[in-house]
C-alpha cells in the first residue's frame, strides 16, 4: 500500500502484486530505455489500484466471483497525449491475459504466487502480506483492443507486441499474424487470445469476452459506429463476468461520444481518473498554458513540456481547440459549435480521481 501524488491507496487490491508481476513481466517498448522493466509511474498505480479495488469484507469459498469480486465494473482514464497511455494500457492487457488478475481468496500467513505454477518459466516469485487479496490467471481469457482505425488501435498492439517479444512473456503469449495467443490456460479455440476490433473490423463483436481495452473513446460517435461497438463489447463482457477499460484524451463535448457519456454516467461503479486543469487558467496565455501543461503531465517524467509545448502550438495554428484537447486536457468544443466556451469548465472544476 502507498501514497502516490496525494492518493491514498488505503484500501484492499490487486494492484500490489499486479504491479510487481508487471514490473517482472513487461518491459518499457521504445526509447532509450527499450527493454528495461516496465514501472507503472504514479498516477498509472492510482488507476491500476482503484481498476484492481477489491469489495471488502468478502466471503471466499473457493468459487470465482470474476467481476463482482471488484468495487468497479470498468474504467475511464482521460490524459493528455504522450502521457503514456498506450504503454501502460497494453500493461495491464498484459496482466488481464496472463496475470495475477482475478480474485481468489485473502491471503494467510506464507501465502504466495510462483510464476511456475502459472505456465511461467521465469521463476518469479511473490509473498502476501496476511489478509492481502490474492490473485488468479483467468482459465479462458479473450481480450478486445478496440480502436477507430488500425492506426489507433497500434496505441495498445505495438507496445503489447514489443513487450512480448523483448520481456519474460514468451511462456504466456505469442504474435500471431494478425492476433495475439495467450499459452497455458484452459479456454477453447475462440479463447485464450487478443484480437484488435475497429469499425472496419468487427468481426468477432457481440462475442462473450473476459476484457475489453477500448482506445481513444473521445472519438467513439454514432456516425462511425464505434459507440455500437463499445456497448456491444461491455454486453459481451458483462456475459462473460467480465469488465471492460477505456483510454482517451479529451473529448470534444458537441459530438456525444462513448467517452463523454461515460463521463456523465450517473453509476457508482465506474471508475474516473481526469486531471482537469484549474479553472481561470487560459490556454492563449503563454504563461497559463506552460502551468496547465505542468498540471496534467504530472506523474509523466518522461514527458518534455518544452517538446509538447512546441507540438501544441503547431496544431494551434490551425486547430486551437483540438490543441487543447489533445494537450491540455480541457473540454473544448470545435469551432463553430453551439457549446458556448467555458461551460464545462465551469461545470467540472475538481478534478475527477475517484
Amino acid at each position: 500500500m502507498g501514497a502516490t501524488d496525494g492518493f491514498v491507496v488505503d484500501f484492499p487490491t490487486l494492484a500490489d502484486i499486479g504491479e510487481a508481476w508487471v514490473k517482472r513481466h513487461c518491459v518499457i517498448p521504445d526509447k532509450q530505455h527499450r527493454g528495461e522493466p516496465f514501472i507503472w509511474s504514479d498516477w498509472q498505480f492510482w488507476c491500476g489500484a482503484n481498476h484492481y479495488r477489491i469489495r471488502p469484507r468478502l466471503v471466499w469459498d473457493d468459487e470465482p466471483l470474476w467481476n463482482q469480486a471488484f468495487v468497479y465494473r470498468r474504467s475511464q482514464v482521460v490524459a493528455p497525449q504522450k502521457t503514456g497511455k498506450g504503454p501502460w494500457s497494453a500493461s495491464v492487457v498484459c496482466l488481464e491475459a496472463a496475470g495475477p488478475s482475478q480474485f481468489a481468496g485473502w491471503a494467510e500467513e506464507g501465502d504466495g504466487w510462483a510464476c511456475s505454477e502459472h505456465g511461467c518459466g521465469c521463476g518469479w516469485e511473490y509473498e502476501y502480506l496476511p489478509g492481502e487479496p490474492m490473485g488468479a490467471r483467468h482459465p479462458s481469457p479473450v481480450i478486445q483492443l478496440t480502436a477507430n482505425n488500425e492506426d489507433q488501435v497500434g496505441n495498445v498492439y505495438r507496445p503489447l507486441s514489443a513487450m512480448i517479444k523483448l520481456g519474460r512473456l514468451s511462456d504466456l503469449m505469442a504474435v500471431r499474424d494478425n492476433f495475439i495467443r495467450i499459452l497455458g490456460s484452459d479456454g477453447g479455440e475462440d479463447f485464450d487470445r487478443i484480437d484488435a476490433v475497429t469499425s472496419s473490423a468487427r468481426g468477432r463483436v457481440g462475442n462473450p469476452i473476459s476484457f475489453a481495452m477500448q482506445d481513444e473513446t473521445g472519438l467513439y460517435t454514432k456516425r462511425n459506429k464505434m459507440v455500437e461497438i463499445a456497448e456491444h463489447q461491455r454486453r459481451g463482457a458483462a456475459g462473460m463476468n467480465g469488465r471492460t477499460m477505456e483510454t482517451t484524451n479529451a473529448w470534444d463535448p458537441a459530438e456525444n461520444s462513448t467517452a463523454q457519456r461515460t463521463y456523465q454516467s450517473q453509476a457508482k461503479d465506474i471508475f474516473k481518473f481526469y486531471r482537469i486543469p484549474p479553472v481561470g487558467l487560459s490556454w492563449k496565455n503563454k504563461r497559463d498554458r506552460r502551468r496547465i501543461l505542468k498540471y496534467v503531465y504530472e506523474g509523466s517524467p518522461w514527458v518534455i513540456l518544452d517538446s509538447v509545448e512546441a507540438e501544441a502550438m503547431e496544431l494551434n495554428e490551425t486547430d486551437p481547440a483540438q490543441a487543447e484537447r489533445f494537450f491540455g486536457n480541457r473540454l473544448v468544443a470545435r469551432a463553430g459549435s453551439w457549446l458556448p466556451d467555458g461551460l464545462w469548465d465551469s461545470r467540472y472544476a475538481e478534478t475527477v480521481a475517484s
